[in-house]
């Protein structure tokens, strides 16, 4: 009877309200407070998760200065790759303002985004309006106004770069200026790259894939800049040791965070073991680094020194077609000869000995020197007038230029030019190209009487030391063409012994100006054909003495020069002779009769090093020997030959002829007297 009540008693324990219910519950759940081993505990349903705000990024178990280390090897790397777009803007401090700035606001975008986890389209309309925000202090100060507050050519000119900055940075010539239709290229593309690359490296456990942005913005960089290579070991060593050493780094923490994970109990601690894995990891990981660090520095050179670098801007828009245009050394007889008096072109501030250059040729093709567009740098607009060329030695000074009787495509210009700030007499101011390498600059409409220049002009400065212990530097020059044979034997012959890159030159130079007599052609001069073809250049030099001018003789040095491995090329333009009187005033008018040509070579270090191999003016070639041409003798009445006297012939002995006289008399006798 009691066990039926203990049958009965058993299901009212489970009935709602039952108190029995209460004390088994409160029996059990002290039973397993207090860790007993044989009571079964039950398995605690898992909560369903509550939709709303998750929690941050930053809230994990690492410490707040894990993520801002992530944060600055970020910037570092993506620093790092900012920096290749130096050549392209001429190494003007306002890119790193663009660039160095967009880094810093697009890793706060991308901290933002990680506390809050926003998603994706939230990130993007964050991320738009920091970039309009903050563009026109970054990378707009020109248009923005006081230089950092938001205005309406500014803003203008960040919404169009976004689509068309690309395509203008890529159309002209370096220095590209820091205007906002150039300068939204580094600071967008590292704007960008920022904030994936920050958004990868916090919300993501494996932190390989916030390289991808650092390498995408690293060679973007290179498509976008200039065959010019901007410190190519040392940033490409930065590069690859600190994103080793960061990936170790972020490898170790997940490695601690699994491990810590998996185990459950408290870890036995092996004070020796841990400390010589400790040590392994390091050992190991400094391996890598001298391994990477070495394998980068050697390779870097032989990666980064190719002449034939290619990059977008030399294939997004071909150079202008220069062999429709015609050299401009076939017009120098026509100055000397024809505009000798002619005031071309007005120069205010042209030291003494100064030059202006017309175009530098070293392109010849048996016929004519010319403008090779590929030979150096190839003829791209002006980016930035007011930064043509950076680095230039020398001190700078201001040189003004008024086009008069001077016409045609090539602009005079003084080299090095630092700056020019041309204004065309026709209103608008045209496109113009440079080619920096050669200094020659181009106006396709063609510079007319009126046009006024301003340069901000660097003139080299050649120490005649370093001058004397350089090789020659290395340069891309077209191979030329139908050079006549004698070119390469007087070559051999006027150099000789000498065994230095500068004594060969001057053999050379000094040759041309010791045996070569000096003749225009013109009235009253000995006769020197105009010209420079392959026929010319032979006749001068098969000669029983060389005759020419400028044009010739910088034609043929340049032609032994390059048969002998020497890199040369023929530039003309225009000086005042040094025993001129205006040589060296404020104001000097440049005439047809002060054309020149002269040969420029390159040496390592210093540049192009200008030669002068044409003779001085008073060595004329000497007058031909008189020939001993036979006098004509007068013409004198012979008198007539004398009477001759007549043979004495032999005697007739014919019958008929000794009897003729008797055969007459009987015939008369015959016939009676008459």
């Amino acid at each position: 009877m009691s066990a039926r009540r203990s049958a009965a008693a058993q299901p009212q324990e489970n009935q709602p309200g039952n108190p029995g219910q209460a004390s088994s519950r409160a029996r059990r759940r002290a039973q397993r407070d207090a860790g007993a081993p044989n009571e079964r505990v039950p398995k605690e349903r898992t909560p369903r998760p509550v939709h709303g705000r998750q929690s941050s990024a930053f809230a994990g178990g690492r410490l707040w200065w894990h993520f801002l280390l992530d944060g600055a090897v970020m910037a570092l790397l993506l620093g790092i790759a900012v920096l290749g777009f130096g050549p392209t803007f001429g190494h003007d401090p306002a890119y790193l303002v663009a660039g160095f700035g967009a880094i810093v606001l697009g890793l706060g975008v991308a901290a933002m985004g990680a506390h809050w986890r926003l998603g994706l389209i939230s990130m993007v309309g964050v991320g738009f309006l920091g970039y309009m925000i903050f563009g026109s202090a970054l990378a707009a100060p020109q248009e923005a106004l006081l230089g950092f507050l938001p205005s309406g050519d500014s803003l203008r000119g960040l919404l169009l770069g976004i689509m068309l900055s690309w395509k203008q940075l890529l159309t002209l010539a370096p220095p590209v200026g820091t205007s906002v239709d150039v300068m939204v290229v580094p600071y967008l593309s590292a704007f960008v790259a920022a904030i994936v690359a920050g958004t990868l490296a916090w919300r993501m456990r494996n932190a390989y894939w916030a390289l991808v942005p650092v390498v995408a913005l690293f060679i973007t960089a290179i498509l976008f800049g200039t065959a010019e290579v901007f410190l190519p070991v040392l940033r490409g060593s930065l590069l690859t040791v600190g994103a080793i050493v960061w990936l170790a780094y972020r490898h170790e923490l997940l490695r601690r965070e699994m491990a810590g994970s998996i185990s459950a109990n408290q870890q036995v601690q092996d004070t020796a073991g841990a400390r010589a894995s400790l040590l392994r990891r390091i050992g190991l990981g400094a391996g890598v680094i001298l391994v990477a660090s070495a394998v980068t520095m050697a390779a870097a050179p032989a990666l980064t020194q190719s002449s034939d670098r290619e990059v977008l801007r030399d294939t997004v828009i071909p150079p202008p077609d220069l062999h429709a245009l015609p050299s401009p050394l076939t017009k120098f007889r026509d100055y000397v000869k024809n505009e000798k008096d002619t005031v071309l072109f007005t120069v205010e501030g042209l030291p003494k000995n100064g030059r202006v250059r017309i175009a530098a040729m070293d392109n010849y093709d048996g016929v004519v020197f010319n403008v090779d567009p590929n030979s150096s740098a190839s003829f791209s607009p002006i980016g930035d007038p007011k930064a043509l060329n950076q680095g230039s030695n020398g001190e700078g000074s201001a040189v003004g230029l008024v086009i008069d009787g001077y016409s045609g495509v090539w602009i005079p210009n003084v080299a090095v030019a630092g700056s020019l700030s041309y204004q065309s007499a026709q209103g608008a101011t045209p496109t113009l190209y440079l080619n920096k390498e050669s200094g020659t600059a181009l106006n396709l409409q063609g510079v007319a009487k009126g046009d006024a220049y301003s340069m901000d002009v660097a003139f080299p400065q050649v120490d005649g030391n370093k001058l004397a212990g350089s090789d020659y530097g290395r340069v891309n020059l077209p191979k030329l063409e139908n050079v006549p044979q004698v070119v390469g034997t007087k070559a051999n012959e006027f150099v000789g012994e000498a065994d230095t890159p500068l004594k060969k030159v001057q053999a050379l130079e000094g040759a041309f100006q010791r045996e070569g007599k000096f003749s225009n052609g013109l009235e009253g001069q000995t006769q020197s054909n105009s010209g420079h073809s392959a026929a010319r250049i032979t006749k001068m030099l098969s000669g029983k003495e060389m005759v020419g001018d400028d044009e010739q003789y910088a034609t043929a040095m340049v032609l032994m020069a390059r048969h002998l491995g020497i890199p040369a090329r023929v530039v003309m333009g225009f000086y005042l002779d040094e025993k001129d009187a205006n040589n060296g005033a404020s104001t000097i008018k440049v005439k047809g009769a002060d054309v020149h040509a002269w040969v420029e070579v390159n040496f390592a270090g210093l540049g192009w090093v200008p030669f002068n191999p044409t003779p001085d003016k008073d060595h004329v070639p000497n007058p031909p020997e008189p020939q001993n041409a036979s006098k004509p003798k007068p013409q004198v009445l012979q008198p007539p030959p004398p009477p001759q006297e007549p043979a004495d012939l032999p005697p007739d002995s014919a019958p008929d002829a000794l009897d003729t006289d008797g055969k007459k008399d009987s015939q008369a006798g015959i016939w009676g007297p008459s």
